[in-house]
């Protein structure tokens, strides 16, 4: 049975698209994923697209959503670090990555946050698989 995760930051514009297109791409077998932001947003980054779709993970999926858009109720919540204070969401599993945002800056930051998201991300696979979480 798939595992329920949301990726949860302020804006679901970089941090949270990327590790939601990490995960769709690399534990779809494992995962039902989903990302989503605490504030409105007109749409994600284009670096972040940029830099996902340079690594071979289709983006076409990406859209910026709220925690109304995504299920209520989840089995994994991981938020990205950005101070995001969620509203109580339901969970078995909470955790936060602690990640900087690489908005604003030049690509190789939005490369190095791509790698290190995508590392957090086949982490997080291989615990669901072992029953961890």
């Amino acid at each position: 049975m798939k595992k329920v995760v949301a990726f949860v930051c302020v804006h679901n514009s970089c941090r949270s698209i990327m590790a939601e297109g990490w995960a769709r791409e690399l534990g779809a077998d494992v995962l039902d994923v989903y990302s989503a932001g605490t504030e409105v947003y007109p749409g994600p980054k284009p670096m972040a697209l940029e830099v996902m779709n340079d690594a071979g993970v289709d983006m076409s999926h990406a859209s910026s959503k709220l925690l109304s858009d995504i299920p209520s109720e989840l089995d994994i919540l991981i938020t990205m670090g950005c101070g995001v204070e969620c509203p109580y969401v339901p969970t078995n599993h909470r955790e936060d990555w602690g990640l900087d945002d690489p908005s604003g800056g030049p690509k190789e930051g939005f490369e190095e946050t791509r790698d290190i998201i995508k590392e957090k991300v086949i982490e997080l696979i291989e615990r669901v698989q072992k029953g961890e979480l």
